[in-house]
Order: structure tokens, then C-alpha cells, then sequence
């Protein structure tokens, strides 16, 4: 018989423990390990006694957390480490939530959304509170509002602190939440391809856009923008299909059918960053998932994405993902 979903959000990420320990500082370091050192925490109050508990799962865009503690703690962004979001959603109990100068009680009814470089504290009202906490990466929210309007934010979306998740907007993302931990929970070697979480992924983000106030709200309600140009287009599709090879802007002014310098501008106006800044990003990006996703050397993963230099690679890619290489297959 299937669960009901209430019913598998009692024991979320039941197969995925990292840490069952009556020591707090377990349950920090392991905190820190599975947001990839995006995150430092520290205790509020001294470090508070019983059983603390942490089940979770990392993926190259995201990673997902079960927290079972009655530790009252401070999460801050860690300095020099990648952009991230944090959702943090009730599954029993409640929360005395606070960023900056908000507040909030966190419960089934309410979410918490916290910004990048913005500091949470968050204190469990009773010793059976339990929550589960998202990261996202900020790159996917950007690309996923690029994807709702037809170009990048003109600067970092903020949101609106607390989320309500009785209102339906809210409620999607609740369930939309729901949805991933089951597919991680179900154990089907379907749901454990990189491909489906993902997916689910971009739909948390694009559900959030819609349905939490932020900073660029505004553009969102005024609809999408023209389409990509054809040129563009024809770029992109050029990118992706030889992204392995050794790529000049040149190729890809021939590939658009133009010139260099009017397919530096498309890409400049359109998503705000130069042809091969673009393939540069897009090539750390696969490689970052095969590196997750496979038992390869990092070395023949870099080369078969067609990296020629691997001293400039290891700095370009922790300049995007704030580890190097060797850290990401580390967590394998």
C-alpha cells in the first residue's frame, strides 16, 4: 500500500542519516558538511542536551536536511563559499525563527526563506520539533526567473522572510517539497538519477518565484520578454552540443551566423554575461554532476569536458562552487 504523504513525512529521509548523536557539536559539523560549507553554525545558548539528529542528501544544485534537535543555533552564510537560499519547513512542532529584524514562527503553516549572506537563529519551541531545510544554490534561482522572464535578475532576488503555506501558492511549494523527499525516500533506481530530482528542483524554484513577494516580483507579474533572438539561439544549441570541444567565440559568432561582436552583445543583453563566460560556467556545471554522480577520476572527467589546464580549472571551479574538485568527489 503507498503512503499517504502525511503519513511518509513522519520519516523523512529515513534511509539517508548522517549523524544520531547526544552531542550538539555532531549535529553542527554535520550541518555544515551537507550544505558543502556554504554555512556556518554556532549554539545560541550553550549546547543543550538530548538527542540531536540530522538524515540528508547533497546534489550539485541543492541538498536537503532533516533536523531532529532541540539545539537553539545560529546559522550565518560562510564567507567565500557559493550563493545559496535556505527553506526551512515544519514537520512537527514549531520554530522561533528570526533573520535581521524579522520574525517568524515556523510550523506546518509557515516556511521560512532566508536570502544569501543573510544570518538565521533559529530556537525549537519543544524537544520533538523537526523540520526539514533546503538549500538551493542562488545560480538555479536566477536561471529559473531568466526562464519566467526571458533574462537574468538585475540583481540578487530577495524574498520575503516568512512563506504561508496555507494560501494555494504556498501550498504548492509545500507539496512540491513533499514530492522530493518521497522520490528520494522511494527507493526506485528511477528516482535516483540526477535528471528527476533536478527536474523537481527547478519546480520548487519557479513555485517559490511565484508564489513568495521578493525584490523583483514586479517583472514576474509583467510577463515574459521576447523570446531569445534566433542567433542566440543557435548559439546555445552550438554550446551544448560541443561543449567537449575547444571553443572560441569566433565558432560561435559562425555557428550564430554573425558577427562576433554582435553575438558577444545577444549574450550580454540576454543573459548578462560574455560567450565564454558562459561556456565556462556551463562546462563546470557538468563536470561538477559527473564528479557527484560517478566513481571517475576528477582528472578524466575535467579532460573529457574538455578542459585543457587543470591548475586554472581547480581555480575556476572553486571560484564558482567555493570547493575544489577534490572536496565534491570527497562527498561521494
Amino acid at each position: 500500500m503507498t503512503r499517504s504523504t502525511s503519513d511518509a513525512m513522519t520519516t523523512p529521509l529515513r534511509t539517508f542519516r548522517i549523524t544520531k548523536s547526544r552531542n550538539p557539536v555532531d549535529l553542527l559539523n554535520a550541518a555544515t558538511r551537507l550544505f558543502g560549507g556554504s554555512i556556518t553554525t554556532s549554539p545560541l545558548d550553550g549546547l543543550a542536551g538530548g538527542e540531536h539528529e540530522l538524515r540528508g542528501v547533497a546534489a550539485p544544485d541543492f541538498a536537503v536536511g532533516y533536523f531532529a534537535s532541540p539545539l537553539d543555533v545560529r546559522v550565518a552564510s560562510a564567507a567565500g563559499r557559493r550563493r545559496s537560499y535556505f527553506v526551512n519547513i515544519g514537520v512537527s512542532g514549531a520554530i522561533a525563527a528570526t533573520c535581521g529584524s524579522l520574525h517568524a514562527t515556523l510550523d506546518k503553516a509557515t516556511a521560512g526563506v532566508v536570502n544569501p549572506g543573510d544570518t538565521q537563529e533559529l530556537r525549537p519551541a519543544r524537544s520533538r520539533t523537526r523540520f526539514l531545510g533546503l538549500r538551493i544554490d542562488a545560480a538555479l534561482v536566477d536561471q529559473e526567473f531568466a526562464a519566467l522572464t526571458g533574462q537574468l535578475p538585475t540583481s540578487t532576488v530577495r524574498f520575503d522572510f516568512a512563506l504561508d503555506l496555507a494560501k494555494p501558492k504556498g501550498r504548492a511549494v509545500r507539496l512540491l517539497v513533499h514530492s522530493l523527499v518521497e522520490q528520494l525516500d522511494s527507493g526506485d533506481p528511477l528516482f535516483q538519477r540526477a535528471e528527476l530530482p533536478r527536474s523537481q528542483l527547478r519546480c520548487i524554484v519557479t513555485a517559490l518565484l511565484l508564489a513568495q513577494p521578493h525584490t523583483h516580483t514586479g517583472e514576474l507579474r509583467d510577463g515574459p520578454h521576447p523570446s531569445h533572438p534566433r542567433s542566440l539561439r543557435a548559439a546555445l544549441s552550438f554550446i551544448e552540443t560541443n561543449l567537449s570541444e575547444r571553443l572560441t567565440l569566433s565558432d560561435i559568432a559562425a555557428a550564430a551566423d554573425c558577427s562576433p561582436r554582435t553575438v558577444s552583445s545577444a549574450f550580454r543583453a540576454q543573459l548578462g554575461l560574455s560567450p565564454l563566460t558562459y561556456v565556462r560556467n556551463l562546462r563546470l556545471d557538468r563536470i561538477r554532476e559527473d564528479i557527484l554522480t560517478s566513481t571517475d577520476h576528477v582528472s578524466t572527467i575535467a579532460y573529457r569536458w574538455g578542459v585543457s589546464h587543470l591548475g586554472r580549472f581547480a581555480a575556476e571551479y572553486r571560484d564558482r562552487f567555493g570547493e575544489l574538485p577534490s572536496d565534491t568527489a570527497a562527498r561521494r
